[in-house]
């Protein structure tokens, strides 16, 4: 959007701002659109393209936000023309470069905290305006507004609400999430070069030094020579932290896992069956140290999705698929099986 806005080149910003049944990207999804039709970022798989270009050059033209659905759930598509089948609306707001600069030039110079909300109105009298909510709070005449940001917050979920007649998309930002792999073995490579590529700021710990090597990790990577005990000195794990066991030594667990007592993690995975992760919990209860039902349901023994994963590579697509789903809040089963318990 820079680039096009120094050369002068006229654009136009989707953003999804409602979604029903199947849809190919969620809530805050976005994509941009210039005059001459070209595009970066996506609202779809390329199947809406068509027509948000014919919105986006009328937005360009007229300097005014427009919120449009495209539904693709009626029985006989031929009635727009789209025949794709995905059985699924998307509602997107589309809005001039003026306010989409205004919204990248307010994040770039924001200190918005760890994790903010931006609440952006779909009232069709305030369409495109926006209120800035930090965790601490916001504009106290928000009131119940303010409050459904701050449990998007500490859930980490956009949502789209309704609060005293007026609908509003609250989209969360600020730092992205966290993974801290414990154990710096050889299967942690893959688990932290998959975590690096889907967005997480990756960390590793352990206290074998030979092992913390950059060669090793995707760049960026924070690597951290500590004992275990010294875990909950040297990181703080906050409630983005999505932490995975893996150093392959019972009593270095037992150790992490103490460390991790207390935290709000909302991801806590260990390698090995579940039995082993039974005895951790029996020797650490035997110290007075006992982990409520709450916390043990953040807590995955083994670790991962249940698909026949053998080897390092399938463990760490396993254990991050997990972590996904824990993320969203989604179940971990096949969408073929959610998708049409939907529908019955």
């Amino acid at each position: 959007m820079i680039d096009w806005e120094s050369r002068g080149v006229p654009f136009a910003l989707a953003t999804v701002v409602g979604v029903r049944g199947s849809t190919y990207r969620g809530l805050a999804a976005r994509q941009a659109v210039s005059e001459h039709s070209a595009s970066v970022g996506t609202i779809s798989g390329g199947c809406l393209d068509n027509d948000l270009h014919q919105v986006a050059a009328t937005v360009i033209a007229t300097g005014k936000p427009m919120l449009v659905e495209f539904d693709l759930t009626a029985d006989d598509e031929a009635i727009w023309g789209w025949g794709i089948g995905c059985n699924g609306a998307t509602e997107v707001l589309v809005e001039p470069s003026t306010s989409a600069l205004e919204l990248a030039e307010r994040l770039r110079t924001s200190r918005l905290g760890r994790r903010s909300a931006i609440v952006h109105s779909l009232d069709p009298d305030d369409l495109g305006s926006r209120r800035f909510i930090t965790p601490s709070g916001g504009t106290p005449v928000l009131g119940k507004l303010t409050e459904a940001a701050q449990e998007a917050m500490r859930e980490g979920r956009h949502r789209v609400v309704e609060v005293e007649g007026e609908r509003s998309l609250i989209e969360v930002v600020g730092s992205p999430s966290r993974l801290l792999v414990c154990g710096a073995g050889h299967d942690a490579d893959p688990v932290v070069k998959y975590g690096a590529e889907l967005g997480f700021e990756t960390i590793v710990t352990d206290d074998r030094r030979h092992l913390l090597t950059t060669e090793r990790f995707p760049d960026g990577t924070e690597l951290i020579h500590a004992e275990a005990r010294e875990l909950s000195s040297v990181i703080t794990v906050d409630e983005r932290t999505y932490v995975v066991l893996m150093s392959h030594n019972y009593l270095r667990d037992l150790e992490y896992l103490r460390q991790l007592h207390g935290s709000p993690a909302p991801y806590i995975g260990a390698l090995g069956p579940s039995d082993r992760l039974d005895r951790l919990y029996a020797d650490l209860a035997s110290e007075g140290v006992v982990f409520d039902d709450d916390t043990k349901r953040r807590i995955r023994g083994p670790a991962g999705l249940d698909i026949g994963a053998e080897g390092p590579l399938e463990i760490a697509w396993s254990i991050m698929s997990e972590i996904l789903a824990v993320r969203t809040g989604a179940s971990g089963a096949p969408v073929s099986v959610v998708k049409r318990r939907g529908r019955d």
